[in-house]
């Protein structure tokens, strides 16, 4: 089984309504180090097991940075860490995994909604410390959603971030940003957010002539419900909506090698 690393949580705020940003440092020594786009798996007391993006800089490896939004539907995940935690608990992660990492492009178009905001951020600052153009859309209903504020309003060198509020007759479902109507070959597009977001950008994207490889896509749900190790349970892949059988004694990892993931 993967070993797990424990952290405590230096401090949490808001970050946006119904938001909250926890950093997350070691007891001794350093984090393991990341790319931009990577994602811990969290493990919480009661035995839940839940994937949150980085949102912090790469070349930092004093913390990680997450951010969970209280979702009205939580199962158990972001009610305990938005409203249970505090700051000096302590909490064991994964060493971090990427499925949603940089590519090499000429123009770099970040698109985000919602929470999803979190590995864009890691993004852009990645490519802000590379020297690299890029520009980010994000999108909320309202402004006092936005996550990261303080920082967004700081700006880049190296790249322009659009803000879109629903609420300011700016909304996804109709906006159309300007870098998606003319794509050459060497763009990159990532997109990170609720479904329906993504499959819109997604089919706008193809419509301007984005090849499906030039289209990243990210959005995690909730993978792990309470197990212990003497009895079976399922787990749910977010990407595909596959769901496994973790059978009693084994672990996730295991049961999903196994079964080919």
């Amino acid at each position: 089984m993967t070993a797990l690393h424990e952290v405590r949580i230096a401090t949490i705020a808001d970050e946006g309504a119904g938001q909250r940003a926890l950093r997350l440092e070691p007891l001794e020594g350093t984090l393991p180090p990341f790319e931009a786009g990577a994602h811990v798996d969290v493990h919480l007391p009661d035995g839940l097991v839940r994937q949150y993006s980085i949102a912090s800089a790469p070349d930092r490896r004093d913390h990680y940075l997450l951010c969970v939004r209280l979702a009205a539907d939580s199962r158990g995940g972001s009610r305990q860490l938005c409203r249970s935690s505090a700051a000096g608990d302590r909490l064991r992660i994964s060493s971090p995994r990427n499925l949603f990492p940089l590519r090499s492009g000429t123009r770099q178009v970040l698109i985000a909604a919602g929470i999803g905001i979190t590995p864009l951020l890691s993004m852009a600052e990645a490519l802000e410390a590379r020297g690299e153009d890029f520009v980010l859309h994000y999108y909320v209903r309202q402004r006092q959603q936005v996550a990261f504020a303080s920082r967004l309003r700081q700006g880049f060198a190296h790249g322009r971030v659009l803000l879109h509020a629903s609420a300011d007759g700016d909304s996804a479902r109709t906006h159309v940003p300007v870098e998606i109507r003319a794509a050459t070959s060497r763009d990159q597009l990532y997109l990170c957010g609720p479904a329906p977001f993504m499959n819109r950008f997604t089919a706008l994207a193809a419509g301007f002539g984005w090849s499906p490889a030039q289209v990243h896509r990210e959005h995690f749900g909730a993978i792990a419900r309470p197990a212990s190790a003497d009895r079976a349970f399922e787990v749910e892949l977010a990407r595909s909506g596959r769901r496994v059988a973790v059978p009693a004694g084994r672990s996730i990892a295991q049961a999903l090698q196994q079964a080919g993931v």
